[in-house]
């Protein structure tokens, strides 16, 4: 844990390097220390059809979702947003475009009398050290 999800409007596709974008929250989450390695887990799903405000076509939305498991303070869930927003942020300045992004990111807790996870990912780490 955790399991982030990066959510966004197709316009950022055409303009930011998606890829980028998942590596470098990807390593934010890292460098935070909040997230495990063998847990955490970065995706991206592209949204074909949205409408972001006033439907103006250089509007943008990028939606982070961080699903983790109980125990962290309330301290702790703040800065790994703080730690993940800025990132991003930061890594889609870097590059030229043209768009109005609206950025919000979000962090659940997960149940854990309802969730499974069988992670061999650690096992394979693990072994190899």
């Amino acid at each position: 844990m955790p399991h982030l999800t990066l959510e966004y409007s197709a316009n950022v596709a055409e303009h930011h390097d998606i890829d980028a974008l998942v590596d470098t929250i990807h390593q934010a989450a890292l460098n935070h220390g909040l997230a495990a390695v063998a847990g955490l887990r970065t995706r991206a799903a592209m949204r074909h059809h949205y409408a972001v405000a006033d439907g103006d076509p250089a509007n943008a939305f990028i939606a982070i979702v961080a699903r983790i498991g109980p125990g962290r303070s309330v301290e702790q869930r703040q800065s790994f947003i703080v730690a993940l927003l800025d990132a991003a942020e930061a890594r889609l300045a870097s590059e030229a475009g043209p768009l109005t992004i609206a950025w919000s990111m979000e962090v659940t807790e997960l149940d854990p009398d309802f969730r499974v996870n069988r992670n061999r990912v650690k096992e394979r780490i693990e072994a190899s050290l």
